[in-house]
C-alpha cells in the first residue's frame, strides 16, 4: 500500500502549474515565439486571400490563449467580483489617471487575478512545508492558501493607490514654482496657451507633463477652459482645482491673470507649510514612541536591577 504524504499530494498540481508557466515562457522566448512573416502580412490580405483566412483561423500552439478561452467566462466573473468588491471601475481609472500610469483598468484587474494565483500558490506552498513538521487541518490549509489569495489581489491595488498618492504629492509640490513661472511669463506678455507651452516645455516634472497634455489637446481642438478643466478633474487635487477655478474665472471675466495667479501661488505655498507643519507634528508623535515604550523602560530596567540584585544578595 502506497502511503500518500503532504508532499505527494501537492506535487500534481504543482506539477501542472509548472509545466503550464515553463510552456507558455517557452512561447514568449524570441527565437521560438518569433513572429513570421506569413503571420505579419496574413492580417493585411485577409480580405481577399482564402489561404491568409485560413491560416489566422489556425488554433496557436501556446497555452494562454487555449487556456484563456476555457477561463474566459470565469475569468469574467472573477473580475467582476473584484471590482464590486474594490469599489468599481470608476475609482480604479480615476486612480490610474492620478498615477500617471499607462494601464486600462482590464490589465489592473488582470495583474490582481495573476497577484492572487501567486499568492494563493504561495499559500500552497506555506501549507505543505508546514504540514511536513507538523499535522495540519484542511480548514487551516484552506485559510492560509485564503489569505494569500486575498493578500494577492489587494497588493496591487494598495500599490496604484500609494502611487496616486505619490503623484499628487509631488503635484502639489510643483504647484507654486509652476504658478510663478506663469506668472513671469504672462507679465512677460505672452498669452495664456503659450506661457502653459513654455512651461510644459522647459519643465520635467509630473504638473509640468500634465500641462503637455492640455496643451496637446487644446493643440487637437479642445477648447482651453475644457481641458484644464478636465485636468483638474482627473488629478482632484484641491490647490490645483482652486487655481483651475479662479484661471478660468479670470479668463471669462477679463480680470488680470497675473495677480491671480500670484495670489494663488501664494495661496499654494501656505498650503504646503501648512501641511509641512502637520506632517512635522505627526512626526513628533510618533518618535515619542519608542522612546516611552523601549529607551525609558529599558533605562528603568538598568538604574532598578543593580539594587534589586543587591537587596537579593543581602548586601
Amino acid at each position: 500500500m502506497v502511503r500518500v504524504t503532504p508532499l505527494l499530494a501537492w506535487s500534481v498540481p504543482v506539477g501542472i502549474l509548472l509545466g503550464l508557466g515553463l510552456w507558455t515562457l517557452l512561447g514568449l522566448v524570441p527565437r521560438v515565439g518569433a513572429a513570421r512573416l506569413a503571420s505579419r502580412v496574413a492580417p493585411y490580405v485577409a480580405d481577399v486571400s482564402p489561404g491568409a483566412r485560413e491560416f489566422l483561423d489556425r488554433r496557436p500552439a501556446e497555452p494562454l490563449p487555449f487556456v484563456g478561452g476555457l477561463l474566459a467566462p470565469l475569468v469574467r466573473q472573477v473580475r467582476l467580483g473584484i471590482a464590486a468588491l474594490l469599489g468599481g471601475d470608476d475609482s480604479v481609472e480615476r486612480r490610474l489617471r492620478q498615477a500617471g500610469w499607462t494601464l486600462t483598468v482590464e490589465a489592473l484587474r488582470g495583474r490582481q487575478l495573476l497577484a492572487g494565483a501567486a499568492g494563493a500558490g504561495v499559500g500552497i506552498l506555506a501549507a505543505v512545508g508546514i504540514s511536513r513538521s507538523a499535522a495540519v487541518s484542511p480548514v487551516l490549509v484552506v485559510v492560509i492558501v485564503g489569505v494569500g489569495a486575498v493578500i494577492g489581489v489587494l497588493l496591487p491595488d494598495q500599490l496604484l493607490g500609494a502611487a496616486a498618492r505619490s503623484r499628487r504629492d509631488r503635484i502639489a509640490a510643483e504647484l507654486p514654482t509652476v504658478l510663478e513661472f506663469l506668472t513671469l511669463s504672462l507679465s512677460a506678455g505672452e498669452a495664456v496657451l503659450d506661457a502653459l507651452r513654455r512651461v510644459a516645455r522647459s519643465g520635467n516634472g509630473d504638473l509640468a507633463r500634465e500641462l503637455g497634455t492640455v496643451v496637446a489637446q487644446v493643440n487637437a481642438g479642445v477648447p482651453l477652459s475644457a481641458a484644464l478643466d478636465r485636468c483638474a478633474d482627473e488629478i482632484q487635487l484641491p490647490a490645483l482645482t482652486r487655481t483651475v477655478d479662479q484661471l478660468l474665472g479670470a479668463l471669462e471675466r477679463g480680470t488680470p491673470l497675473v495677480d491671480v495667479l500670484r495670489a494663488q501661488a501664494q495661496d499654494s505655498r501656505d498650503d504646503a507649510k501648512r501641511v509641512l507643519l502637520e506632517a512635522a507634528g505627526r512626526k513628533e508623535i510618533a518618535m515619542m514612541i519608542p522612546l516611552v515604550f523601549l529607551i525609558l523602560p529599558v533605562t528603568v530596567a538598568f538604574a532598578i536591577f543593580p539594587g534589586i540584585l543587591v537587596l537579593r544578595l543581602g548586601f
